[in-house]
């Protein structure tokens, strides 16, 4: 028997995620990612290779999400409310807090973008939240009589989650995005040692070691300063949840101890209303930030101010977060064409842009340069360019770590790119011994499992188990005296206990597997 997992959208580009695993016949969608980098219907896996006549509820058991971020859960509304699956969906109780809030910008996104096919509602995402289930970290949910799941802790953002998943003697982890080192916001990712089939991991860092996190921060420290020191405004495009409140910590403090006084911004409703709830969660952030909410909650920000938009064009200097990260659309699409043009600016992005979005356009550029929009529309690029070092995915020795730990039968690698990901797919099968699989979109693995029978087993064929069957072995072994005279030769009886009792596995119709000793054997059952 194998376990089945169709990859629709997840293989090799980073921003789609959604994967269908068929476990002893149970179907499981985990995650239901939006690509950042189209506007029409590819923005979407494709519903159709799991079902051409659209009768989803038929199919899955159920759907799983393991993170707020719009390419885990940004096709989510699409696919309930439009495509009309109506079954159950899981998530952890800060995911759903937070997703209501993603998926609507995701809704003015596409508007911005005046798309013409595949939009969805802000009264499409509230029907949709209304299917959701929320659960709590290692909470076990049977979804039916056969099918158990169980939440684990990723780190990555708050709420983001790895799940286990188990039918029968079956068993897989997906782990979404996670971390496996700690960050100023978030612990690293926790699991429990599991019995595994397989595990589908991301592999977002396939191939890279990030150096010291200390030194990656104080290149951004000193990039923000050098920049407001001289007049100049630093945008900082970014998601709403995780790397805006991690990194407003940092500036918190770097604020406090240089005793500066430029403005730090948040644009629009979703960053604060973001940073509101990360106030409320705090216990699910790492043992350090639990500590220091103690005293104050870390949260309540002295230099950190609400963003209006009539203030793109003040005079003076200001640092800026802005949604959403890869300067696909949205408010930070809208800032960057009027701060980029200047070279006495600073925008600063993330480690990682999907091929498409603005973001990947301009770290793939030479500044200066200019950049097309569309076919009508260009920006002349003068500003400073700062890749952000610091990401919440764990590096290729993180992915290692967690292999080595869980140790299942097979690995699947998604959320990567082809390349690196046959890199860190050979590197698992020959340190690890792991077979371990690197799938394209649209492709179905087939995992072959081990499939256990319980069965009873006859008096007879346990007492021929109980009689012991030794067998005796002199050997000889040679050594120094302890005195450092000559060589000794020692005699040493060895005992081996070599039973064996040889039994049949009997299996009839509609009966529990029973193993006999061989002598009481007559029947015609299959065996």
């Amino acid at each position: 028997m194998a376990i089945d997992c169709l990859i629709l959208g997840a293989g090799q580009e980073v921003g789609k995620s959604c994967v269908i695993v068929n476990i002893n016949g149970k179907k499981i969608m985990f995650d239901c990612g939006m690509h950042m980098g189209y506007r029409d219907l590819q923005r979407y896996p494709d519903f159709s290779l799991l079902s051409k006549s659209g009768h989803f509820d038929d199919i899955l058991s159920c759907v799983i999400i393991t993170h707020a971020h719009s390419d885990h859960i940004g096709a989510l509304p699409y696919f309930t409310e439009v495509c009309g699956f109506s079954g159950p969906i899981y998530m952890t109780h800060p995911t759903k807090a937070l997703a209501p809030q993603m998926l609507e910008e995701s809704c003015k996104r596409m508007v911005d973008q005046e798309a013409d096919v595949g939009q969805f509602t802000p009264e499409h995402v509230k029907s949709c939240m209304e299917k959701v289930i929320a659960v709590d970290l290692k909470q076990t949910i049977w979804v039916d009589e056969d099918l158990e799941i169980r939440a684990y802790y990723a780190g990555h953002v708050i709420g983001a989650a790895m799940f286990y998943a188990r039918v029968g003697d079956k068993a897989i982890v997906y782990t979404g995005d996670y971390n496996m080192t700690p960050d100023r916001l978030l612990g690293a990712a926790q699991i429990d040692r599991l019995q595994l089939d397989l595990v589908i991991t991301e592999s977002t860092y396939a191939t890279t070691i990030r150096g010291s996190k200390f030194a990656h921060e104080r290149e951004f420290l000193k990039a923000v300063h050098k920049c407001v020191d001289k007049g100049g405004k630093v945008l900082i495009p970014t998601f709403a949840v995780g790397r805006t409140q991690e990194l407003c910590i940092l500036l918190e403090d770097y604020w406090e101890r240089m005793n500066l006084k430029v403005p730090v911004y948040l644009s629009g409703g979703l960053t604060i209303q973001a940073n509101t709830y990360s106030k409320m969660l705090t216990s699910w952030t790492s043992q350090k930030m639990k500590e220091a909410c103690t005293a104050r909650n870390v949260f309540d920000f002295k230099h950190v101010f609400s963003f209006n938009r009539s203030l793109i064009h003040a005079p003076g200097p200001c640092v800026l977060f802005a949604t959403p990260g890869m300067l696909n659309s949205g408010f930070s699409l809208d800032v960057f064409k009027e701060w980029a043009t200047s070279e006495n600016n600073l925008v600063t992005l993330p480690g990682k842009c999907v091929s498409g979005t603005i973001g990947h356009k301009v770290l793939m550029s030479k500044i200066p340069t200019k950049i097309y929009l569309d076919s009508n529309t260009q920006i002349d690029v003068r500003c400073e360019i700062h890749q952000l070092a610091n990401s919440a995915h764990t590096d290729s020795k993180g992915i290692m770590d967690l292999m080595k730990f869980l140790s299942p039968k097979h690995v699947i690698l998604v959320h990567g790119e082809k390349p690196k990901m046959a890199k860190l797919s050979e590197r698992i099968q020959a340190e690890l011994g792991i077979p371990c699989y690197y799938p394209a979109n649209n492709d179905t693995v087939s995992i072959p499992s081990t499939h256990y029978v319980k069965a009873d087993a006859s008096a007879s064929f346990i007492n021929s188990t109980l009689c012991p069957n030794f067998s005796f072995k002199n050997s000889a072994s040679e050594g120094e005296s302890e005195l450092g005279g000559e060589d000794k030769t020692t005699s040493k009886l060895e005992i081996c206990d070599a039973r064996v009792s040889e039994g049949l596995l009997i299996i009839e119709n509609n009966q529990k597997a029973n193993v006999v000793h061989q002598d009481d054997w007559s029947g015609s059952a299959e065996t």
